[in-house]
């Protein structure tokens, strides 16, 4: 489980260097290492999926453990939330990230060195990313080749959804959160009205479109 959180913020840390030193659009950067990696566990699992894979201890807690009735996952996603609402609202890390966003350039002549801010953002983001597919795996008990595809347009529409600009520099962790319920609540429903994943790719692309066209106009 520490390999594979290593390995997941090692990726995402190869993403920052392509934006920083590579010079690509994030969005590019981030398209290409998510085929490259897919492909990679294709080619590394041969397109089956690994079972039994729930024996240990640890990994069993991660994703089907409770403490006091309460689900570890739930736990774990309330404390990442408090960890990163207070770096990014009470560190100079965060205000870093913030002035990045907004407008690298200012940010640079102000003394922030941007490259090196994108890198941890980047990595932390693998990091997560890592932490997630764990849960996941737990929770199912194998490991599936295609596990998580379609995640990242629920992970776009809940941070549209909160409030943060597409362009940068603005946005909460808390607008996030309500992102999160949100997509939450609208996939679950969908799914107890028996809507066809089809149709929610449409509502969910339609959502994110919505969101973003607010945006622009603030």
């Amino acid at each position: 489980m520490l390999l594979a959180l290593v390995i997941g913020t090692g990726l995402g840390f190869i993403s920052g260097i392509l934006v920083t030193k590579g010079r690509l659009q994030p969005f590019i950067a981030t398209l290409v290492t998510m085929t490259v990696y897919r492909g990679l566990t294709m080619i590394f699992m041969d397109g089956k999926p690994i079972s039994n894979l729930g024996d240990s201890f640890t990994l069993k807690v991660v994703g089907k453990g409770n403490f006091y009735h309460i689900p570890i996952p739930v736990i774990l996603f309330i404390l990442i939330f408090a960890l990163f609402m207070f770096i990014l609202e009470k560190t100079t890390f965060g205000r870093r990230v913030y002035a990045t966003g907004s407008n690298w350039e200012a940010a640079r002549l102000a003394g922030v060195n941007i490259h090196r801010t994108k890198l941890a953002v980047y990595a932390i983001s693998g990091g997560m990313a890592a932490l997630s597919g764990l849960i996941l795996l737990s929770r199912l008990g194998s490991a599936q080749p295609n596990l998580g595809d379609g995640y990242e347009l629920d992970a776009i529409a809940a941070v549209a959804l909160g409030g943060t600009s597409m362009n940068g520099g603005r946005g909460r962790i808390w607008g996030t959160f309500v992102g999160v319920l949100i997509i939450a609540v609208l996939n679950n429903g969908l799914n107890i009205l028996g809507v066809s994943s089809y149709y929610q790719d449409v509502v969910k692309g339609i959502v994110i479109l919505i969101a973003v066209l607010s945006d622009r106009k603030r």
